[in-house]
């Protein structure tokens, strides 16, 4: 295991953004959501010493055996005193907190569900309205905090749907928030600001265009406009621009060095992540975690390079698409991964990856080692979601966009596409540029000086590639005009159920990469390639711990607190049926109408049941899921590790049982997850059936292409950073053909 420690390096201090003004709310109605908030990560007191009605005082036995349970779990003479700090930590008085709060509902939350949020906070705030909601004439806020949980509480249950709605989104938004501003969570977990492996290193130095202020849009030429700077849009810089092509790439998100890595985690959300990191499905059964940043979703994702599996290439192929079964895919696969350094030779893995891949050896499951692309070298690091310090994962920012800049492309950040133009020619729709408005970095980052710009920017172009990820390059052609019906459908997911497994022995699992093993032992549950891997997760805590089910205020603190013993499951489903993406009516953001069908739900249950065997066989005394209506399994005291029934243990196969008896779960009652987005803008032979034609060129126009993984034309049931990549060096190799060659470049082609 590597060794070098960095604990004592600070990265630098990134701000965030202007936070959006709080009065969408009232007075009131914030005073009211905050007493809520205070209900579900409440001020824990043992009954003899509290004194406000905003303490949750418990039974001074209770508190007792709560201190001493969280003492053991924390070493160091201050054990105690951390111990308690954490239990009587409320969040309303936090103003990090409130400020998190303020910003998921103001910047992130659409405003339907902002209005459902602020209807129930009026409705509390009249005498009939409180009885009907809580039972009782007096606001909730004059209510003591275990009287304001039990009504919590109650409301996800309810026979009345908003108030289930607002059970699930104001829980989700509460332990979001709690986790990322808690001044106590990193010291009861020991888990530190930086990763304590690897070394610091300078990632590639980029320059970006800059535009002084005026009025007039700003006009530019360039041969080929990339959209996006992700895992497609990079790759297809690098080769147009190597083949002698003016290339410019333009990215709505923001740059930032390698000594800004890992941010905190607050930071890196608003700064990385799209909205915020807090996208739901329109019916909230949904968490959809995108990049949006310099590099995209290979900026921010764990490292896991595995190449698209040979039945996913027949079945595509199977379409009418018989690239993908040919040497071409495969020479492709092959040479971004070259250009990565993907290994598995190098792979270290940690304790929760160790867990999946042993366990799975004990029960006979098919499994492997997960290459990662890290240039050939070690990366003993979790922390990447939010960024890597060493620039020792070799995402798009340390290959191809380095590759690109080397080659003469240039680069603009802060920049939304607003519209792709056209021009009319022979009755076809002839891509001849893009339209959009640059916000300089002053400008986002909300700094004073004179370098605060925004200014309309027209960027005229020979051909025009839209690369801006499964959620947005439908919205950009939709805002283009485009009418094919098929623009914004067949999306999918990869939707996951997450678990965690509780042991007896510390296990750090933010230490090392995130997810080096793969289970595929049921990616094939209905003989057409419709099934389940599973993998670890990034153990970060602000993407773990929230991600579970709040059944009560003390438990769940009890709970988050064993997540330094933990390790991680993840369902990744290969799913037959999909959903859609449209722009919402009143602000255009991207909106997603998906809810996993019983079909890819029944595969899900297999996956858990599964998952809860490597958990057993491997020790673990606790086994939870993100699944509200299943209480989570825990080990017998009597209970032997070695006993010689193993997973036939009779404790156990009770508890599958009742799983089974949910089975096909209902999606109101858990969280489902993605991390992955694909399908939007599919690849197909004709226009009814798809968005992009067999070279990626939008059907119907000439000179527009989407090369992103909104062109699968299904899920590729594997992580799809590398099925990306390849498709778009095929694609921007043969666009780089027909585009000819270029004066005085003449032996460029030749190199590629």
């Amino acid at each position: 295991m590597p060794t070098l420690a960095v604990s004592s390096y600070t990265p630098q201090a990134v701000p965030l953004p202007p936070a959006p003004s709080a009065k969408y709310f009232s007075e009131l109605q914030w005073k009211t959501l905050f007493a809520l908030a205070d209900a579900i990560v409440p001020c824990i007191r043992p009954a003899a010493t509290s004194k406000s009605p905003d303490d949750r005082s418990i039974p001074d036995a209770e508190y007792i055996t709560a201190v001493e349970s969280l003492t053991k779990l924390i070493p160091g003479p201050d054990a105690s005193s951390i111990a308690t700090q954490y239990l009587q930590e409320n969040v309303s008085s936090n103003p990090l907190f409130r400020s998190i709060v303020e910003r998921i509902l103001g910047d992130h939350v659409h405003e339907e569900g902002r209005n459902g949020f602020g209807l129930i906070m009026n409705a509390l705030n009249t005498r009939a309205g409180s009885l009907i909601l809580t039972g009782s004439t007096t606001p909730i806020q004059d209510q003591p905090v275990a009287f304001r949980e039990k009504v919590f509480r109650g409301w996800d249950t309810s026979r009345l749907p908003p108030l289930r709605a607002v059970y699930r989104g104001l829980s989700a938004i509460v332990k979001k928030s709690w986790i990322l501003s808690s001044p106590t969570i990193g010291p009861v977990l020991g888990f530190p600001r930086v990763p304590v492996h690897g070394k610091p290193a300078d990632g590639f130095q980029y320059n970006f265009l800059q535009f002084p202020p005026g009025d007039q849009p700003e006009t530019i030429e360039t041969d080929v406009i990339v959209v996006g700077s992700g895992c497609g849009g990079s790759v297809t810089a690098k080769n147009l621009a190597e083949a002698g092509h003016r290339v410019l790439v333009v990215e709505k998100s923001y740059s930032y060095p390698s000594n800004a890595f890992p941010m905190g985690p607050n930071e890196g959300f608003v700064n990385m992540f799209e909205n915020g990191g807090a996208i739901f499905s329109d019916d909230s059964s949904m968490a959809v975690l995108a990049g949006s940043t310099w590099g995209g979703g290979g900026t921010v994702n764990w490292s896991a390079s595995l190449q698209t599996q040979g039945y996913v290439r027949q079945q595509w192929a199977d379409t009418g698409l018989p690239f993908f079964t040919s040497l071409d895919f495969q020479k492709s696969l092959d040479r971004v991964c070259d250009r990565m350094g993907v290994n598995s030779e190098k792979v270290e893995h940690n304790s929760q990856n160790t867990v999946i891949l042993e366990g799975a050896r004990k029960l006979g499951y098919a499994a492997k080692t997960v290459p990662q692309n890290t240039g050939h070298g070690e990366h003993y690091c979790g922390y990447c979601t939010l960024g890597c310090a060493s620039a020792a994962k070799k995402g798009p920012t340390e290959t191809f966009l380095a590759d690109a800049a080397k080659a003469g492309a240039t680069f603009i950040e802060g920049f939304q596409a607003d519209k792709v133009l056209f021009t009319k020619v022979k009755g076809k729709q002839v891509a001849s540029g893009v339209k959009g408005t640059w916000r300089s970095r002053d400008s986002y980052l909300g700094l004073s000086g004179t370098g605060v710009v925004e200014r309309k920017v027209i960027i005229k172009a020979k051909k025009v590639v839209v690369s801006a990820g499964t959620l947005q390059s439908p919205l950009l052609l939709l805002r283009s005009g485009l009418k094919n019906s098929q623009i914004g459908r067949n999306l999918y997911l990869h939707p996951v159920v997450g678990a965690g497994a509780v042991f007896d022995e510390e296990t750090r699992p933010w230490e090392g990469s995130a997810l080096t093993t793969v289970v595929n032992e049921f990616e094939d549950l209905d003989g057409n390639g419709h099934g389940v891997k599973i993998e670890a997760v990034s153990m970060m805590p602000s993407v773990f711990i929230p991600v579970f089910p709040w059944r009560g205020a003390l438990e769940y603190k009890l709970w988050a607190a064993n997540m330094r013993r933990s390790t991680s499951f993840i369902t990744l489903t290969k799913e037959r049926d999909p959903g859609r993406v449209y722009p919402d009516p009143v602000d255009g953001r991207c909106r997603i109408d998906y809810t996993v069908s019983a079909f890819d739900r029944k595969h899900i249950v297999e996956a858990m049941i599964a998952s809860a065997k490597i958990a057993y066989i491997s020790g673990a005394k606790e086994f939870h899921t993100t699944y509200r209506d299943l209480a989570p399994f825990v080990r017998p005291e009597a209970s032997d590790p070695e006993a010689p029934e193993g997973t036939n243990d009779e404790a156990l196969q009770s508890w599958i049982a009742e799983l089974r008896r949910k089975s096909p779960l209902n999606p109101e009652r858990g969280l489902f997850a993605s991390a992955h987005q694909m399908g939007t803008c599919r690849m197909s032979k004709s226009p009814k059936s798809g968005v992009v034609d067999p070279d990626c060129q939008v059907w119907g126009t000439d000179g527009l292409y989407v090369v992103d993984a909104s062109i699968f034309p299904s899920a590729s049931g594997v992580n799809p950073m590398v099925t990306n990549m390849a498709i778009a060096d095929w694609a921007s190799r043969n666009l780089a053909r027909a585009m000819g060659p270029v004066r005085g470049e003449g032996n460029v082609m030749a190199r590629l």
